[in-house]
């Protein structure tokens, strides 16, 4: 759908029908970016997360549309040729189709492409939609690409899709170790005593109570995670053993996809995401570097900074066949090149 408002695509300069809005979703914030046909980023803005489990999809959407309403003002547009969406929480191609439907009901863009938010890293890392990225945040998540179209993918849906790691299952973890080593059932562990100090308790016990009366937010559980890693650096070998098996997920993943992908024997990028794996702990690090090695030696590994956003606009920009020198240029719009 083009604009007719009347001051559509006077911000920009150029006609809304060749631009692309880009959203990229978490569930912690939203970043949108309305990108021009010669790949000037002209409107911008940032909202909420998006938790289409917890609020609907429709309330979602809502928090979604008032920073595309906002970045649609900057730019001078009310609609544009494209939106390329990577969303928190699309985790099946069931869930995509839902929230495509959803977004195109908005009208903001003749067509719509929704992925998983972890397409969206991947790409920002990449020169060419070739490679496989690793995102380890509150869960884990792992895809991968090929120019061809082809995709490699996880259900990551927890423990019962096999997923093992992440911000939150670290923690718990952490906690299950500490909680059988303060009342006898498993071995020690210093985490025994740093997990509750984190929160100015003396005993596991005084920190399960905590939890379990919600005295101590739900959310806060999270916090747990950099202790772990802290308790490990210092020697702990519970904590040092929980590190490696994330490391041993990481490359099991980015190794599967590979394989699916056919990128075993080529030299391809790895890249590394979300809070746990972009702190670039030394032993995971570390670890992650020494098993790719050995299982995919062709592989890449390196740690992705660029604002996951970036990802979303560029895959809308193949979408449409851009040509190189308008990737060229939003990326250096978020890479200050």
């Amino acid at each position: 759908m083009t604009s007719s408002g009347p001051g559509a695509g006077t911000a920009a300069g150029s006609d809304p029908a060749g631009m692309v809005l880009a959203i990229d979703a978490g569930n912690s914030k939203t970043d949108v970016a309305v990108v021009s046909v010669d790949g000037r980023v002209v409107g911008a803005a940032r909202g909420g997360g998006f938790r289409p489990p917890v609020v609907g999809v429709a309330t979602a959407v809502d928090t979604v549309g008032e920073a595309v309403a906002r970045a649609f003002a900057e730019a001078g547009v009310d609609s544009v040729a494209h939106v390329s969406a990577c969303l928190a929480n699309a985790d099946l191609p069931v869930e995509e189709e839902q929230l495509a439907a959803a977004l195109h009901a908005r009208a903001w863009g003749t067509s719509v492409e929704v992925r998983n938010d972890t397409f969206a890293i991947l790409r920002a890392g990449i020169a060419e939609p070739r490679g496989v990225a690793v995102v380890c945040g509150a869960g884990i998540n792992c895809v991968g690409m090929r120019p061809d179209g082809r995709t490699a993918r996880f259900p990551a849906l927890g423990r019962i899709s096999g997923d093992w790691g992440g911000g939150w299952g670290l923690a718990e973890e952490a906690l299950w170790y500490a909680a059988r080593a303060e009342d006898g059932r498993g071995g020690p562990t210093a985490l025994a005593h740093t997990l509750p100090a984190h929160f100015g308790l003396s005993s596991m016990y005084a920190l399960i109570e905590a939890l379990h009366l919600e005295h101590i937010e739900h959310d806060r559980r999270h916090e747990l995670t950099p202790v772990l890693f802290a308790t490990a650096a210092e020697g702990d070998e519970v904590a040092r053993a929980l590190v490696d098996r994330l490391a041993d997920e990481v490359v099991a993943m980015a190794t599967v996809a590979l394989t699916r992908l056919d990128l075993l024997t080529e030299e391809t990028p790895v890249l590394l995401g979300g809070g746990v794996l972009a702190a670039r702990h030394p032993q995971l690090d570390d670890r992650i570097r020494e098993l790719l090695s050995a299982q995919a030696p062709k592989a890449v590994p390196q740690v992705i900074s660029s604002r996951p956003v970036l990802g979303a606009a560029l895959l809308g920009l193949d979408h449409v066949h851009a040509p190189t020198e308008v990737h060229t240029r939003v990326r250096a719009f978020y890479e200050g090149g």
